[in-house]
């Protein structure tokens, strides 16, 4: 696993951009990859694309303490730990931490006024020594679009819902029951929309 700069990505704060949000997977993804996905957006723009990482795919292994023995990073156990999640099939050796903005180093990405994404080694280190942001999840891979396909995806395929993020659906440990809160978020039910999507 490597840790490293989210290069050339940038957040974009215009009202057409989808970063900050939630992207929550349609019933017509079922059988893909992405089938009940919730994926946090961290960056989005018309002429760059966007990158967002899935955070309700639990990794159970490789376990985080094996991990900073790789990263040989001390001490060993660490003193504090964070989950782990397949972030998505783009770059999946890669590690990125999704975390609060409580913490911010250099190379991070700030994504809105709550949320940053770090891939530096620093990171890790303070979470291990006990500190680091409150909350965070440590993803390896991430989702990516190039400009103008996950637009596409949405309106074309209606492969897609955009919804509010919250601090529970990011963070939380409950990776099983995401998907339906984030839907409960926007007010629609898995079964009806299931059924629409079938009578479509």
């Amino acid at each position: 696993m490597s840790l490293s700069s989210p290069d050339t990505l940038a957040a974009d704060g215009t009202e057409d951009s989808f970063t900050g949000q939630l992207l929550i997977a349609m019933p017509t993804l079922t059988g893909t990859g992405f089938a009940q996905s919730v994926i946090y957006m961290c960056a989005h723009s018309a002429d760059s694309g966007a990158m967002g990482i899935v955070v309700n795919r639990r990794l159970p292994q490789p376990a985080f303490d094996d991990l900073l023995l790789q990263l040989d990073i001390a001490p060993a156990p660490p003193r504090r730990r964070i989950g782990l999640c397949a972030g998505g099939p783009v770059e999946s050796a890669r590690g990125f931490v999704l975390h609060s903005a409580d913490w911010n180093g250099e190379g991070s990405l700030t994504v809105d006024n709550s949320t940053c994404l770090t891939a530096s080694l620093e990171i890790l280190k303070d979470i291990a020594s006990g500190s680091g942001p409150r909350d965070a999840l440590l993803a390896l891979g991430h989702a990516s679009w190039a400009a103008g396909q996950l637009e596409e995806e949405i309106v074309r395929d209606s492969a897609w819902l955009v919804a509010p993020a919250t601090r529970d659906i990011i963070f939380g440990a409950d990776h099983s029951g995401k998907w339906r809160k984030a839907l409960a978020g926007i007010n629609i039910d898995p079964l009806r929309l299931a059924s629409f999507v079938g009578n479509a």
